[in-house]
């Protein structure tokens, strides 16, 4: 089953460090966000492949925006 991994708040997109087709792990970094000047890793809850990545550094995401899915 596929994981959403989506926003918990609006920030800047600072650094992807994965691609789709990308194997993780759980607890891997899939990004980093930047708000208020701290930077907060969104991290994989589910092992799995990389099947959809819907940022690119320098975006700006609102709370609730699709970040990846992990098949």
């Amino acid at each position: 089953m596929a994981e959403e991994i989506r926003a918990e708040i609006v920030a800047n997109v600072m650094n992807v460090l994965v691609r789709e087709g990308d194997a993780i792990g759980d607890g891997d970094t899939l990004v980093f966000l930047e708000s208020m000047k701290m930077e907060i890793p969104v991290l994989a809850e589910t092992s799995g492949v990389v099947t959809r990545l819907a940022v690119n550094e320098g975006d700006v995401v609102q709370e609730g925006d699709l970040i990846a899915v992990v098949g």
